[in-house]
């Protein structure tokens, strides 16, 4: 009986769009609820730029590295290539994605070190910083953190990750974001998207996108037994 007058109850609230129909409790609250938006919510400017943490070295990230007292490996401007990798004489390949300055310092003074460089002393410094990444993770060719230029949607992400796998649930497709300290969730379909159903959603910096089955989808589990065709993205708002 109990369930029978939830089902109801969610089912009128989302055909009416009244009120906001609560999933899940954490601690005796609400742990997730439906927005009343067919739409995420444009994340704000401070949303996109997270402070007070230190930069790490992101995929096609420009950098001057700076050998003191060799001209040859000094003002040396390199740039980071999707993995987040980039040369450098005498050190070969530096593995420098999620890595900070001081650390890829390190590094590349020790590779020096090892190839008779006496006492190295590197200074790597951002010359332009690709900051603004989206994540895309699950069922793509190539998950990873890729740079948002220009206007990106939901479809570019994914293929700026080479595509789906073979076998990637195109139905479950869940994008996280955060707007002025509220968190979201989004669950999409692909193949709706192709098919003109709804738009092709935007990707902000920052955002989380995760496609096919995961734990990301199971938030949206009891929706999704009332709903089991969704013609529109379904929103969720998150306890944070």
């Amino acid at each position: 009986m109990i369930a029978r007058a939830l089902i109801l109850t969610l089912s009128l609230s989302l055909a009416a769009c009244a009120g906001t129909p609560r999933i899940g409790t954490k601690d005796g609250v609400a742990a997730v609820q439906v927005a009343q938006t067919g739409e995420l919510p444009v994340p704000t400017r401070a949303d996109m730029f997270e402070q007070n943490r230190p930069y790490l070295i992101g995929p096609f990230d420009k950098l001057t590295i700076d050998v003191f007292g060799i001209d040859n490996l000094s003002r040396k401007e390199v740039q980071a290539d999707a993995g987040g990798r980039f040369s450098f004489p005498l050190a070969g390949i530096v593995e420098a994605g999620g890595k900070t300055p001081a650390e890829v310092e390190r590094l590349i003074a020790d590779r020096l070190r090892t190839n008779y460089v006496r006492d190295p002393q590197v200074t790597v410094n951002l010359r332009e910083t690709v900051s603004q990444v989206v994540t895309v993770d699950g069922q793509v060719a190539s998950p990873g953190l890729y740079p948002v230029v220009g206007r990106m949607t939901l479809m570019r992400a994914v293929s700026t990750a080479k595509g789906v796998t073979e076998f990637a649930k195109l139905d479950d497709v869940v994008v996280f974001r955060t707007v002025n300290g509220q968190r979201y969730a989004a669950l999409y379909n692909l193949k709706a998207i192709r098919r003109g159903v709804y738009a092709d959603p935007e990707i902000f910096a920052n955002d989380v996108v995760v496609v096919g089955d995961s734990p990301a989808r199971r938030l949206f589990r009891d929706m999704l037994t009332i709903l089991p065709v969704l013609t529109t993205p379904l929103i969720l708002l998150l306890q944070n």
